[in-house]
């Protein structure tokens, strides 16, 4: 049975602050101590969820309590902001609602985190499949800016993103309040970056080289700031990001840091004017090298500054006040340029691919009312955005009341409430308003400082009710000690605020001297001439650019005309204490908090009305067990229900009142009374239900104990018996097993009697025979030796017969062989004396001679019978017969091998030889550089596989060729939307290439070859290439061709071959690269091979992993 937990049930304090009783300023804050002491983090205002940050992890937000939450009623179970993204999400898909969630909150109070739980809870709850899910990664790790709009398909499946960037406090950059950090980004790379990536960016990962890093809360509890830099990094890849583009945003942020650390020191001229140097330019150089600007130009542009004028120009030195502003003004359009083209890259890859139309759920992660101890600029338009909130809060907070009260018929009453529409006036009023005096102030000539500023505010706004300065026309301010001279107070509706005027015209301008921006346009980094478009020298623009007040209040009003549009729901991020521990909860803090997100205001806008409503079904189900006609069941309509037990209970008709669906309670006293009353009945139903548990289990019991008794009566009798039993059959057995050994003894001496006889008789015939036996043996034995002495002698004898006739052989052989030498000796005389005088002195030579002469003829003759065969490629020779033929051996090979080639070529056609030429090209294009090049060596090149003229299919086809085919093959045409391949028919000429439809025989393109600059193809062992063709050129209207073929390297080869025969056209250049780009219409999009197990299938894949990337996965080959 599932076990649903109310917002009423087992509550610490109150759940929902509308119910909270008696309403002050202390029971509110006592309530959100009492429910975060408890780890009860989260608390509602009717619709609206206030969050404490816990600065620790909770296990509250487990896939289980996704679950939980899943397709609830909001006040069904316990204060969650899992229940605000479950409404807002059921609202978009059940009733095609635009939805916005409003997340507010100061610096640390939770809102970025706020914003990660809502868009995962999002993330958890919509469809599944490898495009939604594809999608919901690329958006859950792509969220820089402070408003996203995810847009949804009609089945509630997400389809993509748009982010905005609504006020970057760009100040941060170079300065920080007290206890705040700069933006996270510069501390995630120096503490995660490897060591090589911090050489090449020319860093050092201590925090305190850097003079904008603020020290005093460089370091963070519970915050991994190496962990996260890792986790940026894989979110960039997964957006969509390449390698080349991270390390240039990681440039930039580095230059940012270096930018810091530039110092100026104080010259004077002999004419009086002072300015500006560079104390160390290292740094200075080092920010050179990573943006590729010369170190002279960026030193100028910090030294002096060009003003122009129509024709005229004017250079101006700058002192050292000047300098380190415009540092300061470099380093924050820098920083803030790089965010905005971050915003615009993620954009493109998150965007929806489909043009229907969308349901939109925007998420708004905005800075909350902000009152230091100093406020300027930045305070006042973030405290204006505020303003606007909180009057678009109050606004659709009644209008949604109202709508609520006539759907179900309740009569609606107005509700009294402080309109902040004249604060709203008093500062974005054309002609009056504090922004438009601020911007004539900046746009009017002559001297212009922010005491002007304050005197013309004094002069216009002087009287306005919620403006107060000591030099203004009222003059109750004239003694005002808390408000200084230089300093305005404007009475907001969460306070009043005081505005020190110092730096709002400066701000306000938000100015980059213009040699800065050219200075920045000369870089040859890749995105500075994206950042800096002023700076184009050819493009020079005198007009003034907006203002910065200007441009946020324009951003502002289409913030609030965006949130017009959609179905609001709010989160208030609330910061329990400064130190960003846990467990530590610090009152002044939080009422602070309280007091400027006018959460007090919000609650009695809520209670003005009736402060709680229900169901009919619901309340019937939770309180009826009140009164007896309808505990426990029932039968009629729910409301006839409710009416029964309000009428029983003698609830004042004033505190309640009927709608169509619901019962609305006025006071939050009633629902208490009902509450109370409720527990008491739940304990008197307990003690019921304990006492009928406790009888039931009595007489269970005894009926058991009874039972048992029984049943151990009947098995103690059946083991007496059984006892007995075996008594009996133990002593009949040991009677019985006397008996048996009693006869078993017996008949054994009986047996042994037996056996001795019989052993007796065989003893003694075994003597006898032994007798007998050893009177035989010696018989036989002498008779044996007596054989022996005559054997003996016999060879004796024959022995030395033998001996004898041997002596007399050798004796004889001895006689022969001397006979014989003597012979030769004497033969060899007489022909030596015969022939002497035939001889003279060179006749060694003529021997030698003759000698060598028939060596040569034999080795030449051996040679010809063993020749080798006349295949080229056969590499068997004879081996050397002696080592003075090695050279001749050497060269008569080399010499049989030229003959055997020449005679082989002889005999070649000249298809045949065009065939090798082709195969020869082919190696000089792939050999030894790509893997598939030698599996197509043994594959002859057959070049028309389609048989293209004599196949009748494509008769129509082979019609519209005018010229000879000298390719015909079936390729893929891959689809850069999915990554698919689409079967064409690709036909090769001397002139150009055609593409067709393999099934119609439709030609879909026809490109002149001129018109192919270059092939690009990868090093594996795939077949995919892409034709690159030439920008301007008609036939590349539609981009490049990205395809694959079985027989890759015959068709890049004959391409490449008729680029070389051909005279009027250029040399194909063939580009052999894991990674390159293809142009697709107006968008780039980088092809990557990667390399994959092998799986059920063995050919490569290619898959769209975003906007920018297709990946082709290529088996690795065993």
């Amino acid at each position: 049975m599932e076990v649903k937990t109310s917002l009423l049930d087992n509550m610490i304090g109150v759940g929902d602050m509308v119910l909270l009783e008696p309403l002050t300023a202390d029971s509110f804050l006592e309530n959100l101590r009492n429910r975060f002491d408890h780890n009860e983090i989260y608390t509602y205002i009717g619709s609206v969820v206030i969050s404490l940050n816990p600065y620790r992890s909770l296990p509250i937000y487990t896939p289980d309590k996704v679950e939980e939450y899943r397709n609830r009623n909001f006040y069904e179970l316990s204060p969650h902001i899992y229940a605000l993204a479950d409404e807002a999400y059921r609202s978009l898909r059940d009733q095609d609602k635009d939805q916005c969630i409003l997340i507010t909150g100061e610096s640390g109070a939770g809102k970025t985190e706020a914003s990660k739980l809502v868009m995962s809870y999002v993330a958890a709850v919509c469809g599944k499949g490898q495009e939604v899910n594809k999608v919901k990664e690329q958006l859950l790790q792509s969220n820089p800016g402070k408003y996203m709009d995810i847009e949804f398909d009609f089945k509630g499946d997400p389809l993509g993103g748009v982010i905005s960037n609504y006020l970057l406090e760009k100040s941060r950059v170079v300065k920080q309040p007290r206890g705040e950090r700069n933006f996270h980004i510069f501390y995630q790379l120096l503490s995660g970056a490897s060591d090589e990536t911090l050489k090449k960016l020319k860093l050092e990962r201590d925090f305190s080289k850097y003079n904008y890093l603020s020290l005093d809360s460089a370091a963070v509890n519970g915050l991994d700031d190496a962990a996260n830099f890792r986790t940026v990094r894989n979110a960039m890849q997964i957006v969509g990001f390449m390698e080349d583009e991270l390390h240039s945003v990681l440039e930039l942020v580095a230059a940012v840091l270096k930018l810091g650390n530039i110092e100026f020191k104080h010259e004077s001229r002999c004419n009086g004017i002072d300015e500006s140097r560079i104390k160390d330019k290292n740094d200075l150089k080092e920010m050179c090298e990573l943006l590729g600007i010369e170190q002279s130009v960026l030193e100028r542009a910090f030294s002096y500054r060009t003003v122009e004028a129509k024709l005229e120009k004017m250079s101006t030195t700058l002192n050292v006040a000047q300098a380190y502003c415009a540092r300061d003004a470099l380093a924050k359009n820098l920083y803030s340029r790089l965010f905005s083209w971050l915003v615009t890259r993620i954009n493109e890859s998150i965007k929806a691919q489909t043009k229907a139309r969308h349901k939109v759920m925007g998420v708004l992660d905005i800075y909350g009312f902000e009152i230091f101890e100093d406020n300027s600029f930045e305070q006042f338009v973030i405290n204006y955005c505020n303003e606007k909130l909180q009057q678009i809060f109050i606004e659709l907070t009644l209008r949604e009341e109202q709508e609520e009260y006539v759907r179900e018929g309740i009569e609606w009453t107005n509700i009294e409430y402080f309109n902040n529409a004249i604060i709203c006036d008093l500062i974005e009023n054309n002609q009056n308003g504090i922004l438009a005096m601020l911007d004539e102030e900046c746009l009017r000539p002559g001297t212009v400082t922010d005491e002007t500023f304050l005197d013309k505010l004094n002069t216009i706004c002087g009287e306005h009710q919620h403006f107060e300065s000591r030099l203004s026309k009222n003059s109750k301010f004239l003694t005002d000690h808390s408000l200084p001279h230089n300093c305005f107070r404007i009475q907001h509706y969460a306070g009043k605020v005081l505005y020190r005027v110092e730096g709002f015209v400066d701000k306000n301008n938000d100015l980059l001297y213009r040699d800065l921006s050219q200075a920045m346009f000369k870089a040859n980094h890749n995105l500075m001439k994206q950042l800096f478009p002023e700076g184009n020298p050819a493009k020079v623009n005198l007009k003034r650019p907006p203002t910065a007040g200007f441009q946020f209040k324009a951003s502002v009003g289409t913030l609030m005309k965006n949130l017009q549009t959609k179905n609001p729901n709010y989160i208030r991020c609330i910061k329990p204490n400064d130190k960003k521990t846990p467990h530590i909860f610090t009152d002044s803090l939080v009422r602070h908090q309280v007091s400027y997100l006018g959460l007090m205001e919000n609650v009695r806008v809520r209670r003005a009305g009736y402060a709680f409503r229900q169901p009919y079904e619901p309340c019937l189900e939770r309180y009826k067990m009140l009164c007896r006609r309808t505990w426990p069941h029932w039968r009629g309509p729910a409301r006839e229900g409710v009416e029964v037990l309000m009428g029983d209970l003698q609830v004042p008709h004033e505190e309640f009142s009927y709608g169509r669906s619901k019962i609305f309670i006025r006071n939050p006293r009633t629902l208490f009374f009902l509450e109370e009353r409720r527990r008491q009945c739940l304990r008197d139903l307990a003690t019921l239900i304990q006492k009928i548990y406790r009888g039931w289990k009595c007489c269970s019991r005894f009926l058991l104990l009874k039972k048992s008794q029984v049943v151990v009566a009947a098995w103690y009798r059946r083991y007496a018996q059984q006892k007995k039993y075996q008594q009996i059959k133990s002593a009949t057995t040991v009677v019985q097993s006397y008996t048996r050994g009693w006869q078993a003894r017996k008949l054994l001496r009986e047996l042994k009697y037996q056996k001795k006889c019989e052993k007796a008789a065989t003893t003694i015939a075994a003597y006898w025979h032994g007798t007998q036996a050893r009177m035989e043996l010696r018989r036989l034995k002498q008779e044996v030796r007596n054989k022996h002495a005559v054997t003996v002698i016999w060879a004796y004898w024959q022995g030395t017969q033998a001996r004898r006739e041997l002596r007399r052989l050798k004796e004889e052989a001895r006689r022969r062989h001397a006979v014989a030498v003597i012979w030769a000796y004497w033969k060899g005389l007489k022909v030596r004396r015969e022939y002497r005088k035939f001889f003279r002195a060179n006749a060694g030579k003529k021997i030698y001679n003759f000698a060598i002469q028939r060596i040569a003829q034999k080795y030449f003759l051996g040679l010809k019978s063993s020749l080798p065969s006349m295949s080229p490629i056969d590499k068997s020779w004879p081996v050397r017969p002696y080592v003075f033929l090695d050279g001749v051996h050497s060269e008569l090979r080399r010499i049989f091998h030229l003959w055997r080639c020449k005679k082989y070529r002889s005999e070649f056609t000249s298809e045949k030889k065009a065939v090798f030429e082709e195969k020869l090209e082919a190696s000089e294009l792939f050999k030894d550089k790509k893997t598939l090049y030698p599996s197509s060596v043994n594959q002859p090149f057959k070049g028309d596989y389609l048989e293209i003229s004599k196949n009748p299919k494509y008769q129509k086809l082979s019609s519209t060729v005018d010229e000879k085919v000298l390719l015909a093959d079936v390729v893929n045409k891959i689809n850069r939307a999915n990554g698919k391949g689409t079967a064409r028919i690709f036909l090769l000429t001397k002139k150009n290439f055609i593409l067709a439809d393999q099934k119609t025989g439709q030609v879909k393109a026809s490109v002149p070859l001129p018109d192919v600059t270059s092939v690009s193809v990868s090093t594996q062992s795939d077949g995919f290439f892409a034709l690159k063709l030439r920008e301007g050129s008609a036939s590349a209207v539609k981009g490049d061709f990205l395809l694959s073929s079985e027989h890759l390297i015959e068709l890049i080869t004959k391409l490449h071959h008729v680029g070389v025969t051909a005279a009027d056209q250029e040399q194909l250049n063939v580009d052999i690269s894991d990674e390159f780009l293809v142009q697709f219409k107006q968008d780039k999009v980088c092809v990557k091979f990667i390399q994959t197990p092998p799986k059920n299938g063995n050919g490569a894949s290619c898959k769209r992993r975003n906007n920018r990337l297709l990946e082709v996965s290529v088996p690795l080959t065993v």
